[in-house]
């Protein structure tokens, strides 16, 4: 075995097996999004929904940036959602994936629908 396995291998038992889970293995909620009518924009949308719920104090937001994640403005959130299928899946509190927004309950199918499409559609701003 690799020492590059065996560093792997010990880090997910230290930080807890469920978050090791490959990208491969998470589903892709933006290419299975039904967006047929919808178009969300970052200004018009989403912007709102990540300020509200994500990009707040001590979670996402520029001075906290927990998990080095900033989701308070446009670049920022746009390169998270479009790079790491990862955080459409904490949204949708995917099986082994840590639940989002952390401590609260699920966002409405709605609001993730538009989270959803707003990926499958690249992320207009």
């Amino acid at each position: 075995m690799k020492l590059k396995n065996i560093i792997t291998a010990i880090t997910c038992l230290i930080i807890g097996i469920t978050s090791c889970k490959k990208e491969s293995n998470i589903t892709d909620y933006a290419e299975q999004a039904t967006c047929t009518g919808t178009t969300p924009t970052y200004t018009a949308d989403v912007a709102t929904i990540l300020n509200t719920n994500c990009a707040t104090s001590k979670c996402h937001n520029a001075s906290s940036a927990k998990a080095k994640i900033n989701l308070s403005d446009y670049n920022n959130a746009s390169a998270q959602f479009r790079n790491n299928k990862r955080n459409l899946a904490s949204v949708h509190h995917e099986k082994g994936i840590k639940k989002m927004p952390e401590g609260r309950a699920k966002l409405s199918d709605e609001i993730i629908n538009k989270l959803d499409c707003w990926v499958k559609n690249s992320c207009p701003q």
